[in-house]
């Protein structure tokens, strides 16, 4: 039998420590970082009383961004998932591009399907497992007939796939229009662009999709939001919200077009929005800005909470007059 060596040892006597005095020590929080009482104050106030600490910081710096991107007259581009729409933030979105605000939208696929289907009937969102059960998931008729007709005779025009639906909604006076963020969008001048992946979207079951109007459509919208990020640098600010996969890899590849041709992008604000975080959201939209110079962002949360709290604080800055400064984060 081998005989293990004696691991004994003899306590370590602790008397011996050298300890530092408490004042002199170096410490990551601070009382003056901590929370106060809101009570009853307006959002711009209440937004001073979060803590000067993590997500409290990188909140008050979103909504600086906001603020100053909109008086350099800077873009502000957010690109969303369909689960904005779906979860009813369209008005939101519509209220902060009345306020001169949000200047470009970029979204996927699935934002057509509910938002042409909110237009044309008010409401979406089909019951998924039931309609696989029965044979019917995806194939209401008007979603797929209105969508990829606009979207055929859009781009045969000329138009990018965004504004294809946006005008259709309008021309077709669709009842729910005013609740329509395409159509919307239209009317105030703003641009919409889609993203497609072919084969992930409910248009593209049917014999009514045209392949080669989805794809010329959105290569003319990838090609149109690349040429309004050129603008981002010096104070522009890009929004993710609710996108894990398509629209980070999209923005990843404008970013590439972009540095390639020259463009100056540094001193921009980027900010991922999401309930969880996912890999691509905050490799492309966090970090991959910090190496562009920018400052990146991101903020956990429900959509249905965050986006109209994060309206309701920019809107308070904007009506109080008070300017934004973003001098000191964008030279940290």
């Amino acid at each position: 039998m081998v005989e293990l060596p004696n691991m004994e040892a003899d306590p370590l006597d602790l008397t011996r420590l050298r300890t530092v005095p408490l004042a002199d020590r170096i410490s990551k929080v601070r009382l003056d970082q901590f929370a106060r009482p809101a009570g009853v104050v307006r959002p711009a106030e209440w937004l001073e009383t979060l803590p000067r600490l993590l997500a409290g910081n990188d909140l008050r710096e979103l909504v600086e961004a906001l603020v100053t991107a909109r008086e350099l007259r800077k873009p502000v581009i957010a690109a969303i998932g369909a689960h904005v729409v779906k979860c009813g933030l369209t008005p939101v979105l519509l209220d902060l591009m009345d306020r001169g605000v949000i200047t470009v939208i970029a979204t996927n696929g699935a934002t057509v399907v509910h938002d042409v289907e909110v237009a044309l009937v008010g409401h979406t969102s089909e019951d998924v497992a039931r309609g696989l059960r029965e044979g019917t998931f995806g194939m209401a008729e008007e979603t797929h007939r209105f969508a990829n007709d606009a979207i055929r005779e859009g781009v045969a025009s000329g138009l990018g796939l965004g504004v294809s639906i946006g005008r259709a909604l309008r021309a077709a006076a669709a009842p729910h229009a005013e609740a329509s963020l395409f159509a919307g969008a239209d009317r105030r001048g703003v641009p919409v662009t889609v993203h497609v992946a072919v084969g992930t979207d409910v248009l593209h079951m049917h014999a009514t999709a045209d392949g080669a109007s989805i794809g010329e459509g959105s290569l003319r919208d990838f090609r149109s939001l690349s040429a309004n990020m050129a603008a981002l640098g010096g104070g522009g600010v890009l929004l993710n919200i609710g996108s894990a996969v398509i629209l980070p890899e999209v923005i990843l590849k404008a970013f590439g077009i972009l540095r390639n041709l020259g463009h100056d992008l540094s001193g921009f604000v980027s900010a991922d929005l999401d309930f969880v975080r996912h890999y691509r959201g905050s490799r492309q939209v966090v970090e991959r800005v910090h190496e562009l110079g920018g400052r990146g962002l991101a903020l956990t949360g429900h959509h249905e909470i965050m986006l109209p709290l994060i309206a309701t604080l920019v809107a308070d800055r904007v009506e109080s007059g008070v300017q934004g400064d973003l001098r000191e984060h964008l030279n940290a």
